[in-house]
């Protein structure tokens, strides 16, 4: 199938299920017509019970609001909380707008159960076959025309419908030899019932409970469905029976509204603190109005463009802003700064305004511009990630490009005109200014002691390089850092062939004991499927969804990782391997791999038995690897099975086929729906089969009474070898290779170096026959494919960068003295990540490729310093007719640095200033932008260092190389 990248296949009990994952930038419903196509042409290859149907436009991520329906005063049993469901909630809340599906879970459905009595069969020579067709024949209705009468039309209807139980015990099956009506019920007994479940729910620890999983459609607005969904449910409200209530047990608003409302508070936050810090710098509140007035508008900009985009406000949209901040205003300090210098040689009168302002402008304006374009343009490698990550870290990279391409018009064109208007009178001169004046004193002496020491600053700037590079190796690797979802999510693993009994009594003991934990609101535990093709669970999966209380309500001193630990230490159950997951992020993990832990392991090959054995020593040698929180290997051949196998002789014998046997076990034991009563909109199954005691034990299956064609009365032992037999619970394929997983666990230890030394062993210890492979799945798969792909990107926007600024300089040395800024840069970053124990990540590449640009721009602004300097030096020179002596080009660069100290702590202070209440802010989505935050504010201290002194030493080396170089008379010290 063309633009697919992975075929899955889950068969298990009742169900089958294959998901075909298409290319990112495939359109969903081509894609679903594909599909189509492809089913049409295998419909007629399937068994006849097996009817192909498409699943809903969404995915297992687009689960995003869950409730359960309780009903405290006992007036509605199970079945009638499911109806409540299926037949009136259902219905009520696809209308709402972005719903693609709601799917029940748990309760149970109400079966008309026909339980067929074999003596009386035999007693009256009825088939099996025979209740089957009357059924049918009396669960029919017709129509029959019109009639006229009296100038009226009457549409004739012919009512035939069963709906109820009495209905049903009335329906014919012929008459007697006495001539007496034969009615259903004189042959078997007719009952109500619950069909059979593959999935429950339970709530708290109480009970079972019914509910429903409102599914998302595709692309829509989370934040607009939820709400949709919660006010048709407060609209309706008064239309639920009396007693009956709905209960949230999964709501993600609170996540989103958190995470929103988080960066906004911390958006607020660095734009006071920029404000502040223009302010403290500049000493003129009129100057600090350029940045307080062009800043907003940058953002509206940004905000203009990713609404026309259809960018929705979320964490990592916000995110760009926020992390933008800083280097959106470098435009405007740097040309008001400017305009001070100017305004300090010449005073601003009506008649020189704006010629002053339009120097100033001319002389920083060109660079500025281009070092904006640069950080703009560094972020290209972040577009080009794709799948997980390229999904997640889009709206950032276009937001904050947005936001900086504004940033960059912005400052050749507003804020010129803004200086205009807005800086008036009295300015306070640089060398008046307590701060300045400070910076400069500390400054000055260390910059000529550097600049007459060239040559050990430059050997001590290569000890730094390579000494701030020994982190690098020191730390670890992981595809994402944890996100704090706010909710929790149990799913723990346990072995194949449990009952529904005791899975149910599983899923209320985990219930109960995860309720008794103080900070637990409500606990929504499902075992098993719910009705929707985007649930692939069978009956051994553990779904129990957890909402906390507010974090003012928890114990003092407990954060999420211990209750984490508290939750695990609490649910101990033999058989269960607990795993403690996101909502959001497994249901991710589980649609692109199907692997809910950090990592897993796919074994392939054609022989199940084969397969389980290795993932058994698999799970052997993974155990005693050290992080391993917990290891386990589905036991894909472990199913249990009662095997009827049909022995064709003796079948011949009595003149049956093996049609009419599987007929009679198919309906006599498994049960058989062979009709549905219509009342009004609600369908109800028929099931017919024989009473539990005919089918309890293989014993009694072995004396199962059979009818044959020529009226002989025989046991199913007869014509079949009936025994207990092992098989797969459940078979899972990818792209046509038979799978089992071993799903691994791992706390304490990076994702990266725990699966090399997993790799390592597993490589030693594990012989994997001729026809099997491993796959390394899960977490890693995902950052191996960013990996690969920022290798490829990295050195291609490098090269952009070099091109701007060369089209910037015109001179490769310049370009070269900037790239240096970016090592030294990345020092800082390496550093400040090893002291906070941050692993390596693509949200903490983000923060390097957003350092870089950023780092580039420094060092050009302070070129375009020294440069403007030393011009003003030669021409100086050029006017006395002497020549630029060694001395004097040294104090050229010592002032041309010293004079420029002030833009550039601005700079260096409103970037890290406004990343500050990002590292120390908390809440939700703090984890993924600390680390895009960390890197630039380790990074930026060294660029910091860099810029001001090592950048002036080699400007001053390279420049005394060249004056050498063209002197053509006298002596150069």
């Amino acid at each position: 199938m063309s633009q697919s990248t992975k075929k899955s296949g889950y068969p298990f009990f009742g169900d089958s299920f294959v998901y075909v994952i298409f290319d990112d930038n495939t359109d969903l419903y081509w894609a679903r017509s594909r599909v189509l196509e492809y089913l049409s042409q295998v419909a007629g290859q399937l068994p006849d019970a097996a009817k192909p149907e498409l699943g809903p436009d969404a995915t297992g991520v687009g689960w995003v609001y869950s409730y359960a329906l309780v009903d405290r005063t006992g007036q509605h049993d199970l079945s009638e909380l499911r109806a409540i469901q299926d037949w009136f909630l259902k219905f009520e809340l696809q209308t709402v707008p972005g719903v693609s599906e709601v799917a029940s879970v748990g309760g149970m459905v109400k079966q008309y159960q026909v339980v067929v009595n074999p003596d009386r069969l035999r007693a009256h020579d009825i088939t099996l076959q025979r209740i089957h067709s009357a059924i049918n024949s009396a669960n029919q209705e017709t129509g029959a025309s019109v009639v006229e009468m009296a100038e009226a039309e009457y549409m004739v209807r012919v009512t035939g419908y069963l709906q109820n139980e009495d209905d049903l015990r009335q329906v014919p099956l012929g008459v007697n030899d006495n001539g007496k009506p034969l009615l259903l019920k004189d042959v078997t007994d007719v009952q109500l019932g619950p069909q059979v479940r593959r999935g429950i729910a339970e709530l708290n620890g109480e009970g079972e409970v019914a509910g429903g999983i409102v599914v998302m459609r595709f692309g829509e607005n989370a934040l607009k469905t939820i709400e949709g969904v919660k006010q048709r449910l407060e609209d309706i409200k008064t239309s639920l029976p009396d007693g009956v209530e709905v209960v949230p047990t999964y709501d993600r608003s609170t996540l989103i509204n958190n995470a929103v409302d988080n960066l906004y508070g911390k958006l607020l936050k660095e734009f006071l603190v920029v404000v502040l810090i223009c302010a403290v710098f500049l000493f003129h509140l009129r100057s600090s109005l350029v940045v307080i007035v062009s800043l907003p508008v940058g953002i509206l900009a940004a905000f203009v463009v990713m609404h026309a985009q259809g960018i929705n406000a979320n964490i990592m949209s916000l995110g760009g802003i926020a992390i933008a901040i800083g280097a959106m205003v470098d435009g405007a300090i740097v040309m008001v700064e400017n305009v001070h210098k100017h305004m300090e040689r010449t005073p601003l009168t009506p008649e020189n305004r704006w010629a002053v302002m339009s120097r100033a402008a001319g002389e920083v304006g060109p660079a500025l511009f281009f070092s904006l374009m640069i950080i703009t343009v560094s972020f290209l490698p972040v577009f080009t990630l794709e799948a997980q990550e390229g999904k997640l870290f889009a709206p950032l990279a276009f937001t904050k490009t947005y936001a900086m391409a504004a940033a960059a018009g912005l400052a050749i064109t507003l804020v010129p005109v803004l200086m205009g208007y807005f800086i008036r009178g009295k300015v306070l001169p640089e060398h008046r200014n307590p701060i300045n004046r400070l910076l400069i004193a500390l400054y000055r002496p260390i910059i000529g002691w550097a600049l007459r020491r060239p040559a050990l600053m430059l050997a001590g700037g290569l000890v730094v390089l390579i000494i701030g590079f020994w982190p690098a190796n020191k730390l670890g690797s992981e595809f994402m850092p944890p996100l704090d979802e706010g909710d929790l999510m149990y799913m723990p693993t346990t072995y194949p062939g449990i009952s529904i009994g005791k899975a149910r009594q599983i899923l209320q003991q985990t219930d109960k004991l995860i309720a008794s934990i103080p900070e637990v609101e409500t606990v929504f535990g499902k075992i098993g499927r719910a009705d929707t093709a985007t649930d692939p669970a069978p009956l051994t999966m553990i779904e129990t969804f957890i909402q906390f209380k507010p974090r003012d309500q928890w114990r003092p001193g407990m954060t999420p990782e211990s209750l984490r630990r508290e939750l695990d230490r609490t649910v101990r159950l033999p058989g269960l391997t607990n795993a403690w997951v996101m909502p959001i992020k497994t249901r991710i993990d589980m649609l692109s791999t199907g692997i809910k832990t950090p990592v897993g392991i796919k074994v392939a090959g054609p022989d199940l038995a084969v397969i389980q054995g290795i993932g058994e020593e698999l799970e052997r040698v993974l155990t005693d690897i050290p992080g391993t929180a917990s290891a386990f290997s589905e036991r894909v051949a472990g199913g249990r099975y009662i095997k009827v196998d049909i022995q064709r002789e003796a079948a011949a014998r009595f003149g049956l086929n093996i049609a009419d046997i599987q007929s009679v076990v198919r309906t006599a034991i498994g049960g058989m729906n062979v009709a549905n009563t219509v009342e009004g909109l609600e369908r109800y199954p028929i099931n017919l089969r024989y009473p539990q005691g005919y089918r309890d034990s293989v014993e009694q299956m072995r004396l199962l009474p059979m009818v044959t064609p020529n009226g002989q009365r025989i046991a199913l032992a007869d014509v079949a070898d009936i025994r207990i037999d092992q098989g797969p619970p459940m078979i899972k394929s990818e792209n046509a290779r038979i799978n089992g997983w071993t799903l691994v666990d791992i706390e304490g230890r990076d994702l990266g170096s725990w699966v090399r030394e997993a790799q390592s062993v597993v490589q030693e210890q594990v012989d994997l026959p001729a026809g099997y492979s491993l796959t390394w799945s899960g977490q890693y798969e995902y950052m191996q494919r960013a990996k690969e792909r920022l290798t490829l990107v990295v050195p291609l926007t490098l090269a952009i960068i070099i091109i701007l600024l060369y089209l910037n300089f015109r001179n490769l040395t310049e370009v070269g003295i900037i790239l240096g800024t970016l090592p030294f840069g990345m020092i800082g970053g390496i550093w400040l990540m090893y002291l906070l124990g941050y692993n390596l990540s693509v949200a903490v590449a983000v923060g390097f490729i957003a350092l870089a640009g950023v780092a580039v721009e420094i060092g050009v602004l302070m070129l375009v310093y020294l440069n403007q300097s030393l011009h003003n030096a030669l021409e100086t020179v050029d006017h006395q007719s002497g020549q630029l002596s060694a001395d004097a080009l040294r104090k050229a660069i010592s002032d041309g640095a010293a004079q420029r100290v002030r833009p550039i702590m601005m700079t260096f202070a409103a970037i890290v200033a406004g990343l500050v209440p990002i590292m120390l802010g908390s809440g939700t989505g703090s984890e993924v932008m600390q680390r895009i935050a960390g890197p630039m504010i380790g990074g930026m201290v060294t660029t910091l260092i860099l810029t001001l002194l090592l950048i002036p030493v080699i400007f001053y080396l390279w420049q005394r190389a060249r004056l050498k170089k063209i002197a053509k008379k006298g002596t150069f010290r």
